[in-house]
């Protein structure tokens, strides 16, 4: 569980449904993390939760909808770390559930903004970080309707796409550097929280939270190394 030694991880939407799991394990692994999260007592919570000695924890508010507060979050890791290795986009988002002629195009700014902006905001402010890591690593968690849409599910379908379209181009810039950016895809994510409020649900297409964060590891991980601009499926069968 040491093979991340070394290594700055900086976690967008580090207090999430998600965050606390990957910061968890990537932590047992041995790396230091850096989380930001729109609230300063949340993110504290993250890191009361971890644990872990101040050296290898930095936590932050930080508006990823604001593309200069976002670079002063990087700006502010590489002052205080001298790198940063990595970079986990966990934000996430849904609206849905009405057919596309009836659902609000007020559903489509805030997925707009939360799945899309953030995804641009923050891989702009990281690159020449990643880029002048000797393993620097994007990944992006995205979903099957990404790829699939239905009628009801337009616009958050629609946001994913367009992120997952960033992520690639951005691996695309990546060639041939020691940087990779790929996407983890689920269906949907089952965290801690949604165990504990529905213990008797089976959640039988849902991905656990866990080995989501398996698959994040592997991917910060040498071993993944070679995989650029790859869609990782990590769907459960129903």
């Amino acid at each position: 569980m040491s093979d991340l030694n070394g290594r700055v991880i900086a976690i967008a939407g580090v207090a999430g449904g998600l965050g606390p799991v990957v910061a968890e394990r990537l932590a047992a692994a041995g790396a230091t993390i850096a989380g930001a999260d729109v609230s300063q007592q949340h993110a504290n919570e993250v890191g009361a939760a971890l644990a872990l000695p101040a050296e290898r924890w930095d936590g932050r508010a930080v508006d990823l909808l604001d593309e200069e507060a976002t670079r002063a979050w990087c700006a502010a890791l590489l002052e205080r770390f001298g790198q940063v290795d990595a970079l986990l986009h966990l934000v996430g988002g849904w609206r849905g559930g009405q057919p596309l002629h009836e659902e609000p195009l007020e559903d489509w700014a805030l997925l707009h903004d939360l799945l899309i902006r953030t995804v641009q905001h923050t891989t702009r402010a990281f690159h020449d970080a990643l880029l002048g890591s000797e393993q620097g690593r994007f990944v992006l968690v995205s979903a099957k309707q990404a790829q699939a849409p239905s009628n009801s599910n337009a616009a958050y379908a629609a946001a994913k796409a367009a992120a997952e379209a960033w992520t690639l181009a951005l691996a695309d810039g990546f060639e041939g550097t020691a940087a990779t950016a790929n996407i983890i895809v689920v269906d949907a994510i089952l965290t801690p929280r949604m165990r504990e409020q529905s213990p008797g649900d089976a959640f039988p297409t849902f991905t656990p939270a866990e080995q989501l964060a398996d698959g994040i590891a592997f991917l910060c991980s040498e071993a993944a190394e070679k995989m650029n601009g790859q869609r990782l499926p990590l769907t459960m069968r129903g």
